[in-house]
């Protein structure tokens, strides 16, 4: 037994996003006790701890102990590719910056070289779980997987899958064949996968595998058809489905515009739920489920959402990116009201931040600059339970990780505000406002430097040594 003391900062149980304000657990003087299998024994208040614990190892942190954050849509092969002027907005962007610094990745030895300096900033970030849009070359993603593994993290992934595309993109497109032959290779040799081998049963791995098609425009409907077949075979292993939904909404040639004419559909989403013939007639299996991860989902009708929350479907919200690419703010309100989970995303590299409170700190800004009525101030402890709790949820691996709770993973953080100029001192002022004010000033003021210790079941993640391209 391990026994780490600082200032606990969770969402506790099992809670909505609203009654997350009610679940913050705030312990200045804390303890979590973490087994030798890597489970929580105790948390709580350091009073608290079972006289059983208390001769056994601690670690003083003298800082603030929080669950692992959790980045529900991040670009691996966008790593080394944020902040890319496309002098456009997402379709230009795409074509100018991203198709093109994804192709690199043909290379395995500089596949590799990302992949290595992927994990390094995921650690830097404290991002104990992440579902990463992969790569379109398996070399690559063999990459991905093992640096990631090597490093004791959690990761969900699958190669990007596109059947069609401009010039600039010719690199990354498969035949329908092969997305699918592909595709099927990586679920059968990396999903379920362990550090120390496959795992018994493969939902509980650090390692699965998720389909996932760029977006709507980068595949077919057979593309489509084919995958929906693929993945009801593939439902019930926990293997995920992943894409992008409703991003960008530019009057006449935007993504949802250029979607619904491709397509003849009369929604976006249509085209993910098996109807993605003209008219959205039935084409086959539907890719929406508890497992899958729509990202950006800005512009949706409350048909749409409606239906993600019927299916037990999630959003990735990434403010960060959307403000780089000029894509809107997600109505939050009228996002939450449909009771779909949201939760959050980098997306590396529009989005150009890893830390999550970073992401975090946008999304309060855009949400409280909304017009009118529909401007919210986001709760403190909200904040906190999106950009963890809610992002296990999302991946439908709450009851193993999240928050702090006895009997979890130990999936957290050490936090030291001291190695960050000033911000111990911010600290110290907020407390005199409460524990909220204190998570609020952590949540909006943290950066890279008070990362001290990552862990994930217990034991510290380590980042590859840094390589330079």
């Amino acid at each position: 037994m391990t026994i780490y003391r600082g200032h606990l900062l969770h969402i506790s149980g099992s809670p909505s996003l609203e009654e997350s304000t009610s679940a913050l657990v705030s312990e200045p003087d804390g303890a979590l006790a973490v087994d030798a299998t890597g489970r929580i024994a105790y948390s709580g208040a350091w009073s608290g701890l079972p006289a059983a614990l208390t001769d056994d190892a601690v670690v003083a942190t003298a800082g603030y102990l929080l669950p692992g954050f959790v980045d529900t849509h991040v670009h691996y092969p966008q790593t080394l590719t944020t902040d890319e002027f496309g002098g456009g907005e997402l379709l230009e962007w795409l074509e100018r910056c991203v198709f093109p610094a994804e192709t690199r990745l043909s290379d395995p030895a500089f596949a590799d070289l990302v992949a290595a300096e992927f994990v390094r900033r995921r650690i830097s970030a404290g991002t104990t779980a992440a579902l990463v849009f992969g790569s379109a070359f398996p070399e690559a993603q063999d990459a991905l997987y093992a640096r990631t593994l090597e490093a004791g993290l959690r990761i969900v992934s699958g190669r990007g899958i596109q059947t069609v595309g401009p010039a600039s993109a010719s690199a990354l497109l498969t035949t329908e064949d092969a997305s699918i032959a592909l595709t099927r290779d990586e679920i059968d040799r990396w999903h379920g996968q362990d550090a120390g081998g496959r795992a018994p049963d493969p939902r509980t791995a650090l390692a699965q595998v998720a389909v996932v098609p760029r977006f709507s425009l980068s595949v077919t409907p057979e593309t489509l058809r084919r995958l929906g077949d693929l993945y009801a075979g593939t439902r019930a292993d926990g293997v995920y489905f992943h894409s992008h939904l409703n991003e960008n909404d530019r009057p006449g040639d935007g993504e949802i515009a250029a979607v619904r004419e491709s397509y003849g559909v009369d929604t976006y989403l249509d085209t993910y739920d098996g109807r993605c013939l003209p008219g959205s007639r039935t084409s086959g299996e539907s890719l929406l489920g508890r497992r899958s991860i729509l990202a950006h989902a800005v512009h949706c009708t409350d048909g749409e959402l409606h239906r993600l929350a019927a299916t037990g479907s999630s959003i990735a919200h990434c403010p960060t990116s959307q403000l780089f690419l000029g894509s809107g703010t997600m109505p939050w309100r009228r996002t939450v009201a449909s009771g779909t989970t949201i939760a959050m995303g980098t997306d590396i590299g529009a989005g150009d931040e890893w830390l999550i409170p970073r992401v975090l700190n946008d999304c309060f800004k855009v949400h409280m600059s909304e017009l009118g009525d529909r401007s919210v101030a986001i709760d403190p402890a909200q904040l906190l339970f999106l950009g963890t709790l809610a992002g296990a949820r999302a991946l439908d691996q709450e009851q193993r990780f999240g928050n702090l709770d006895a009997g979890k993973d130990a999936d957290f953080v050490i936090l030291d505000p001291g190695a960050q100029p000033g911000f111990e001192l911010s600290l110290q002022t907020a407390s005199e406002g409460g524990a909220r004010s204190v998570l609020f000033t952590l949540l909006m003021g943290m950066r890279e430097a008070s990362v001290a210790g990552v862990f994930v079941r217990g034991r510290r993640a380590n980042p590859p040594d840094s390589a330079s391209a």
